[in-house]
């Protein structure tokens, strides 16, 4: 089932997308709360503005290194335990959104993952039931400020800047986290193409750590880290990331006014 997150020019609504992508079954309320229930109204996506399909109440948690190509790509080794750091939900934008390359860099880069959306308050899972506290997935680009990364030291700042988290297009909510590939294009021309069995820690592992060190609650975003290709990407380019059974999220980015 995919559920996305849209407006006709009005509130925000929620609607369950068909399998070709084309319409949007409007439903009540937000389904990570209250049971699915069909308005009987109906939409074609092309009609409507998608929207990020979840704000995180509480939280995005990323991951780094997830990847050992990534890893070495970056001139390192990947941690032995996962790498976790956080960005503020200011920093979701939607697909379509522009994301807005601020005065303070000069050196942004793309970073195409697998993003986990919660369901339900876990704290300490073990990775046997880490799986079930998943509502869904969708696609994340963990944009990055590499000049601010490298002389802050830590990751807040050059991955928590506002609109440097696009999420989209929707949420699946059945889906192998281990059998999908994650496909980042820049202006169309291929740059990222990795399954996400490469992963070092699996989604079920990271959900199970995240929850020892952070009670996850229902809409929390756990990004799974990224695979070898990163690079930069200027004002005026488009990134695209795509994972097959999900779909495509489209960004353009543009310098701050």
């Amino acid at each position: 089932m995919r559920i996305a997150r849209f407006t006709t020019g009005e509130d925000p609504a929620y609607g369950l997308v068909d399998g070709a992508g084309e319409k949007i079954a409007e439903i009540t309320g937000d389904p990570l709360y209250t049971k699915i229930e069909l308005t009987g109204a109906t939409h074609l996506v092309e009609d409507v503005r998608l929207l990020a399909p979840v704000i995180p109440r509480s939280k995005v948690i990323g991951i780094g290194k997830n990847y050992a190509d990534h890893a070495k790509e970056m001139g390192g080794e990947a941690p032995k335990t996962p790498l976790m750091f956080l960005i503020p939900n200011t920093a979701v934008v939607g697909p379509g959104d522009p994301v807005v390359i601020p005065r303070i860099t000069e050196e942004v880069s793309y970073e195409g993952e697998l993003a986990v959306v919660i369901g339900r308050m876990a704290k300490n899972v073990s990775v046997d039931e880490a799986l079930s506290t998943v509502f869904g997935y969708t696609i994340a680009n963990d944009v990055t400020a590499r000049d601010l990364q490298r002389g802050d030291g830590q990751w807040a700042r050059a991955k928590g800047m506002d609109t440097f988290c696009p999420l989209g297009p929707w949420i699946e909510t059945q889906l192998d986290p281990a059998a999908c590939r994650i496909r980042t294009t820049l202006d169309g021309d291929v740059v990222q193409d990795g399954p996400t069995s490469d992963m070092i820690h699996g989604v079920a592992e990271l959900i199970a750590h995240a929850s020892q060190s952070f009670t996850l609650l229902p809409g929390d975003v756990l990004l799974t880290g990224t695979p070898a290709g990163v690079g930069p990407v200027v004002a005026g380019q488009r990134v695209d990331v795509e994972i097959d059974q999900i779909g495509t999220l489209s960004n353009p980015f543009v310098a701050a006014d």
